[in-house]
């Protein structure tokens, strides 16, 4: 889309971000393969990573909602063996295109001058330590932290990290390590760059700061089509104020757009080539860590939804679930489900469905209920699970 852009409706500014999202492409008409894969990945750029594994892994998910079933080796083929992709600090722990790799080496850098505290500590009282480590992972690796010579006790619950995982999640934050895969209970196995990495991509020269932000932030619009600079911002978790000051540019050289749209208090930029398609007409169940919803308050302007992942809150606390995922149908956020694989009883569960006004009105919720249901039993059937339960999905 060139040109001037006044103003436009919420509606329209949904539409423009789902399609960027890759929701108004068309779904493949047979298998899957690794083009219609390589195709969403171009939508969507970075895929979260999260350990939670109560229905599947979350980075596998975006796919799914965007193909429907396809190979889930695929993106394994794709990390570990051809190296398209590369896990790094993205949006959180996230894949990335490897040819993102040099405008993210600003933070690696700045990650380097501020070690982590207790690695600062240990760099002091264990002389020698962090280059041991890193002189094992050269030797021994692709090795994961617990098998470490001297991999250390940890030191409390969740983030209590070992002093050697402390140390190899400084030297991956600083690009020294690289992940090269996952291991037993997904812990994460670090290497050398050099054996991860392609050659031509670690000797690609490094931007500016400021030219890997633009670069970055100007991926980022196109691939949420239109956002605020909040919005824009998050996707690479670039600090908004640095960012601001880099999306002028990205205005002034015309690859943004100020626009202003119905209901946001905040001025949006719009990527010059967004798609506007005059409908949108998804079915998809959306991963907590999506990124059409990574920007809670985003999904709120766009769809009206209030969404919070409540699977670290106190189970009595919860309002709607565990694992909830919102449902996409049309162009709207219409419904929020709560699934489980239970992999020994070989079932997905659906232990809730909570529908969004209008659409809990009967003569919707018939309509709603029969597509979660389609897209449940898809699921089910990608996942090699035998059975939905309950046998109908009930709303």
């Amino acid at each position: 889309m060139r040109g001037p852009a006044d103003g436009i409706s919420n509606s329209t500014a949904r539409r423009i971000g789902l399609a960027a999202q890759g929701f108004a492409d068309p779904p493949p008409s047979g298998r899957v393969d690794l083009r219609h894969i390589r195709r969403a990945l171009g939508r969507v750029g970075v895929l979260q990573i999260d350990s939670v594994n109560v229905l599947v892994r979350s980075h596998e998910l975006p796919l799914f909602s965007r193909l429907g079933p396809y190979p889930r080796a695929a993106l394994t083929d794709l990390t570990e063996r051809r190296r398209e992709l590369f896990e790094y600090w993205g949006h959180m722990a996230s894949f990335v295109p490897v040819r993102f790799h040099p405008f993210l080496r600003w933070r690696m850098a700045w990650a380097r001058n501020r070690p982590f505290r207790h690695v600062e500590q240990m760099q002091r009282e264990l002389s020698g330590y962090v280059e041991a480590v890193l002189a094992e992972v050269a030797d021994r690796g692709p090795i994961a932290a617990s098998q470490l010579s001297d991999p250390g006790k940890k030191r409390g619950p969740w983030w209590g990290w070992a002093k050697g995982k402390s140390v190899l999640e400084w030297l991956f934050y600083t690009g020294d390590v690289a992940a090269a895969g996952r291991g037993r209970n997904f812990e994460r196995l670090y290497d050398v760059r050099e054996r991860v990495l392609p050659a031509d991509v670690l000797a690609a020269p490094t931007p500016s700061d400021e030219d890997a932000q633009r670069a970055l932030l100007l991926a980022s619009a196109s691939w949420l089509g239109i956002g605020t600079a909040r919005d824009i911002a998050d996707y690479f978790r670039i600090p908004v104020t640095e960012a601001r000051p880099r999306l002028a540019e990205l205005v002034e050289a015309g690859e943004l757009l100020p626009v202003r749209v119905e209901g946001w208090k905040q001025p949006a930029f719009l990527h010059a080539d967004a798609r506007i398609p005059r409908r949108v007409d998804a079915r998809a169940l959306l991963s907590p860590f999506d990124s059409l919803v990574w920007r809670r308050d985003r999904t709120e302007r766009l769809f009206g939804m209030r969404y919070r992942i409540e699977l670290y809150t106190p189970a009595p606390q919860r309002v709607y679930g565990y694992y909830v995922l919102p449902f996409l149908l049309g162009d709207e956020l219409v419904a929020r489900v709560d699934l489980k694989a239970d992999r020994k009883q070989s079932t997905l569960r659906v232990v809730g469905v909570h529908l969004e006004h209008p659409h809990a009105e009967p003569s919707k919720a018939n309509v709603v209920a029969g597509e979660l249901e389609a897209v449940v039993r898809s699921m089910a059937d990608w996942l090699q699970l035998e059975r939905v339960s309950p046998a109908r999905v009930r709303v």
